[in-house]
């Protein structure tokens, strides 16, 4: 309880009110009476979505949302094949011995060296179109 006595406010129109310096004991119907008004402007805003056009953009945002978890599951394993002391070293090495067994297979004479010039220029030429 308060001992202040309460407060006579006295607005523009001359109207008079009380005012309690008490706290407010209705906070609880003023939260579902704001919680009520958002839910139905929110209500009225899904109402005016076009859901025809919604196909293309569900597809868009799945296939965004699988590339998503897909990155960051490839991240999580290579952070773990990272953490073992031996494992990133003998990557580099396989990485190592791949590259040099393609160039000797495919680099090592002026006809297979012109070959892949060829293969690369074609694939330029098909996906890049000059």
């Amino acid at each position: 309880m308060s001992d202040e006595t309460p407060q006579v406010n006295t607005d523009s129109s001359g109207a008079t009110s009380t005012v309690d310096n008490a706290p407010n004991k209705d906070l609880g119907s003023d939260f579902s009476d704001r919680y009520g008004d958002v839910m139905g402007k929110v209500n009225q805003t899904i109402n005016q979505v076009d859901w025809s056009q919604m196909g293309k953009y569900g597809k868009a945002v799945g296939i965004i949302a699988i590339v998503i978890l897909a990155q960051v599951l490839i991240k999580g394993v290579l952070d773990t094949i990272n953490l073992l002391p031996v494992i990133p070293g003998l990557l580099e090495l396989l990485g190592v011995i791949v590259v040099g067994q393609w160039s000797w297979q495919n680099l090592t004479t002026s006809e297979k060296r012109t070959a892949v010039f060829e293969r690369v220029q074609n694939l330029r030429k098909e996906y890049l179109g000059s």
